[in-house]
């Protein structure tokens, strides 16, 4: 086998197995985070700020220099105002589920939420994988949350701590 074609091989199966080829559409998040993070950098929900949601009620990037670590993962902020917010009341302001896709979850199944797909209900951040999860879910969250009651515990203790 030539070198040239044996790099381009492996640079397909990496590409595709990371989902840069749309191989896998959503793609199901690792089973050893309690939240959902980038593998590489550590930061959770791609660097959205989680403040930003409930305050303009829109996905908007953080930025590095307002940046907290908390739960294994680095969270990322617009300003220092949603920085405090944030490390105040983590509970409100994070993600419900590690940002894990709760009509996924009520499915049984463990699948990273996307941070433009999300809805922001009874004061809770939630993430969806698609759209039409995000619909489903906010058309009736109370039978969605009634499911994923039941799932979630058995689905964290298979996450990793």
């Amino acid at each position: 086998m030539r070198p040239g074609i044996a790099l381009i091989g492996l640079l397909v199966c990496l590409l595709s197995g990371i989902g840069l080829l749309g191989a896998r559409e959503p793609a199901e998040a690792a089973t050893t985070e309690r939240v959902v993070v980038n593998r590489f950098s550590g930061v959770a929900i791609e660097g959205f700020d989680p403040v930003a949601y409930f305050v303009t009620g829109t996905a908007e990037q953080g930025r590095a220099e307002f940046e907290a670590n908390l739960w294994g993962a680095v969270w990322r902020f617009r300003n220092e105002g949603n920085r405090a917010s944030f490390l105040a009341h983590p509970e409100i302001y994070g993600p419900q589920f590690g940002g894990y896709d709760p009509a996924d979850i009520a499915r049984g199944v463990t699948v990273a939420g996307n941070p433009y797909f999300f809805a922001v209900v009874a004061q809770r951040l939630y993430l969806f994988s698609r759209e039409a999860n995000r619909d489903a879910f906010v058309a009736n969250p109370e039978r969605f949350l009634y499911e994923v009651g039941k799932r979630w515990p058995a689905l964290q203790e298979q996450l990793g701590q």
